[in-house]
């Protein structure tokens, strides 16, 4: 598909940093997944928060489509053969897609979720499942009740706080006895969903990491 690709170690440094102020919750998960897939999944949540952030960035609607249009360009440059463009997220992005070989519509797919938030509310299951569904390619997980746990866990990352939200985590870990162990750093925030705090998290997530459980 493309050549290999291997981003600056500052890009690199400059995504875990974002990550870790961002989105500490998913960035903990991130932490108990093994080289190269735990960089990878930076990649993707710094991508993810890059779009994100769009409507806060910009409140005008047209600015909003053009930075989400600059998004699509860096994508398709990240799954060239080329040298992507100099931005560290991109640079970071590019190595995990071409080792990866994840496909641009897939990474697209995200942006256009995004899109959808610009005239209306997000729709948090295409978000979320669009999401799920690169982290499971980083991680190499393929199977059917990882995917559904994954994608119901993304989902509701995305929800307020509900009996919809608390019926998709418990479908999630209904699941839990099924999933490939490979997906847990991808399952693990399910636990920040509910009444923990913050000091408690990282023992949380290594105690629920060593039974499987999410």
């Amino acid at each position: 598909m493309s050549d290999a690709y291997l981003a600056p170690a500052a890009s690199h440094r400059y995504v875990l940093n974002l990550v870790r102020n961002s989105d500490r919750d998913r960035f903990l998960g991130a932490l108990f997944a093994p080289e190269p897939a735990r960089t990878d999944l930076l990649a993707l949540l710094a991508f993810n928060h890059e779009l994100a952030r769009t409507r806060s960035v910009t409140r005008e609607p047209m600015l909003a489509r053009i930075r989400l249009e600059w998004w699509r360009e860096a994508v398709g440059e990240a799954a060239g053969a080329g040298k992507p463009r100099a931005q560290p997220v991109v640079e970071s992005l590019s190595e995990t897609v071409r080792r990866h070989r994840l496909r641009p519509p897939d990474l697209v797919a995200l942006v256009d979720a995004r899109e959808e938030e610009i005239d209306g509310p997000l729709d948090v299951l295409r978000a979320g499942h669009a999401l799920a569904d690169l982290e499971l390619a980083v991680l190499g997980v393929g199977d059917e009740a990882s995917r559904r746990a994954a994608r119901a866990v993304a989902a509701a990352w995305l929800m307020g706080e509900g009996p919809e939200r608390d019926a998709m985590l418990a479908d999630a870990r209904a699941l839990c006895r099924e999933i490939d162990p490979a997906a847990l750093p991808i399952l693990l925030p399910a636990l920040s969903l509910g009444d923990i705090g913050a000091w408690r998290k990282p023992l949380a997530y290594w105690w629920a990491a060593r039974r499987g459980r999410y």
